[in-house]
């Protein structure tokens, strides 16, 4: 990969050679100081000067005046052959003319008392085979005035067409189309990034490489903007030193920020001479665009290399193949923007040791402000990618953590409910306990006694054992499902009951409809419910003198509703309102398990109806 990409530089840098090596690069030429906008006569007071003219050096004094250059050149291959010939100009900033053996050629935007007008684009001049002579020609160009900086007049190419193209499309790429998609990309990236920056201020590193770009992109419109109207010209200058100070100031708090200091007198001293030159400017208009371009910006070079200083401490410090990347990119920026600074306004330095490129004038700042942005993203998106490993490693640990308290909540919770139910069943046991002391256990103990004393014959006794067996079955009833199941309980219950009715001569019917929530009711809650039960349908049998029972047990309006109905002949309520012991004893029962009992009696039969809480 890399001899391939050696062999295109090489073949680039050769075929650049051999199109040289075609065209006529006069270096000696004529120069003449003149307001005139039609060519002087050759017998004007011309002076010899060599190519690149910087007139600065020149002719101190009279470097922003308007002037004419007079280059002669052999044609005699372009008249021999058909080929059509053209001069290539890598750059006229002010605008101009060109003329060819005293015929116009092309006229260039240039200033005016309504236009302002600095254009870095190269041009590409045809010639009309008519106008070449077979022998000597001269190619002569006006040069208009600049307000600003010294006349320069670039190193002329003149040869066949087809070989100035190559020249010219060059460095038209990296002078016109590379900045346009600069702008596209910078102001691109400057909207994603600060987008970020938004949604989250804490990050001021992104917010820092968001203003970059976008003051980058914004300061890259300089290479494209050629000509505009003179109050717009202002606000354009304006901006554009607004843009070029602002994006060093961000480079210097970004950097600040990414070594680690917060120092807030430094900033707050940054961003203050950052102003210093726009205002300047807007004050005292273009009179004031030298000094502010040549003193203000020339001070942002200290700026920059404290900029780079600070890098190759946060290098020492932090020891890190990341943090070496700023410093690298913050260095070629530096130098470049020193070397473009030298260009602009003593290119002699340049020239003294490479006379050659500074007769280019190509400006490097531009490209190295890239290669810093691309670093600034790339740290960036290091940093990022690091956060996000970080992130990741910590949701590891978070999951393992939380995975260990869950498993020991849920080992909590399991101890928890065992003791619960451990609490539940020895009260379940308590409460069931006491109910046989005071209800089997108390039967026992009575009729013992009075057989003891001789008051019960063998009736009587078998009578009182029948009901203890009873009560004792009821018992057992509730307490034989291990999960509680009132269903089962009710199914042993209406076995033994209906055998009894059906010898007794009642007809019964039973519509039993448990609802979800009640078939785990409570061992106590079901035992009291079928002894409920139980008093009932005995009330059915000694008192009803019935021929028919029905017993429904169903929800209702979000209780447990158990109701006992019979055909007899109902209970005495004058004789007894309250319905009298064993009425009393059902709604006793009732009231401890939270619930509501009720009769209704009547010439047509008594109806029970017990109502319980789903949740006894």
């Amino acid at each position: 990969m890399r001899r391939a990409w050696a062999a295109a530089v090489l073949a680039s840098a050769l075929a650049c050679i051999a199109a040289a090596a075609q065209t006529l690069a006069p270096y000696d030429a004529a120069v003449l100081v003149s307001a005139s906008l039609a060519p002087p006569p050759p017998d004007a007071a011309w002076q010899p000067v060599a190519l690149p003219d910087d007139s600065a050096y020149s002719r101190p004094g009279r470097d922003r005046t308007q002037a004419w250059y007079r280059i002669g050149f052999d044609a005699a291959e372009a008249v021999a052959a058909p080929e059509a010939w053209a001069a290539y100009l890598p750059y006229l900033y002010d605008g101009g003319s060109v003329w060819l053996n005293g015929a116009l050629l092309t006229h260039m935007p240039e200033n005016t008392v309504a236009l302002r007008a600095r254009s870095y684009r190269p041009y590409m001049i045809p010639f009309p085979s008519a106008l070449l002579h077979a022998g000597r020609n001269e190619l002569m160009v006006r040069v208009a005035p600049s307000p600003t900086y010294p006349v320069r007049f670039a190193h002329v190419e003149v040869g066949p067409q087809a070989r100035i193209v190559s020249l010219y499309d060059r460095r038209l790429f990296w002078m016109r189309a590379v900045p346009q998609i600069t702008v596209l990309f910078s102001l691109g990236v400057a909207g994603f990034v600060l987008f970020i920056w938004w949604r989250r201020r804490s990050e001021v590193l992104y917010g820092l490489f968001g203003l970059a770009a976008a003051l980058w992109g914004i300061r890259t419109l300089n290479f494209i903007i050629d000509a505009l109207p003179l109050w717009e010209w202002q606000w354009w200058r304006i901006a554009y030193h607004c843009a070029t100070g602002g994006f060093v100031v961000a480079m210097a708090l970004f950097t600040l920020r990414f070594a680690g200091l917060r120092r807030p007198r430094l900033e707050r001293a940054l961003l203050a001479y950052w102003a210093i030159g726009p205002l300047w400017f807007a004050l005292q208009g273009f009179a004031a665009e030298p000094l502010v371009a040549r003193m203000w910006l020339g001070g942002m070079i200290p700026v920059g290399v404290a900029i780079i200083a600070l890098s190759f401490w946060a290098v020492v410090r932090q020891r890190t193949l990341l943090s070496a990347v700023m410093p690298a990119a913050m260095a070629f920026a530096v130098l470049v923007g020193i070397h473009d600074y030298l260009i602009n306004w003593d290119s002699g330095v340049i020239g003294r040791f490479f006379p050659d490129w500074a007769g280019h004038r190509i400006y490097l700042l531009h490209y190295g402000s890239i290669m810093l942005l691309l670093a600034m993203g790339g740290v960036l998106t290091a940093r990022f990618v690091q956060t996000l490993g970080s992130l990741e490693e910590l949701n590891r640990s978070l999951e393992t953590r939380v995975a260990d308290r869950e498993r020991a909540l849920a080992a909590n919770y399991a101890r928890v409910a065992a003791l619960e139910r451990e609490h539940a069943a020895a009260e379940e046991r308590q409460l069931i306990m006491r109910d046989l002391h005071d209800g089997l256990g108390s039967q026992l103990f009575t009729s013992l006694s009075r057989v003891e004393r001789g008051d019960m014959d063998g009736d009587q006794i078998a009578a009182a054992l029948r009901a203890c067996i009873a009560d004792m079955r009821l018992a057992l009833d509730a307490l034989a499902s291990e999960e509680h199941d009132l269903g089962a309980a009710l199914g042993n219950f209406m076995f033994r009951w209906e055998a009894q009715l059906i010898e007794a001569g009642v007809r019964s019917s039973w519509a039993i409809d448990v609802p979800d929530g009640a078939s785990t009711l409570s061992p106590h809650a079901a035992l009291q419910l079928l002894r409920v039960a139980q008093e009932a349908l005995t009330n059915v049998l000694r008192h009803a003198r019935a021929t028919r029972v029905q017993v429904r047990l169903h929800r209702q309006d979000g209780m447990l509703a158990l109701e006992v109905e019979d055909d007899g002949c109902g209970l005495d309520v004058s004789a007894s309102p309250t319905g009298g012991r064993g009425m009393g004893n059902m709604r006793s029962r009732a009231q401890r398990l939270g619930g509501l009992l009720d009769f209704r009696s009547g010439a047509s039969g008594t109806c029970i109806v017990l109502r319980l809480p789903i949740a006894a």
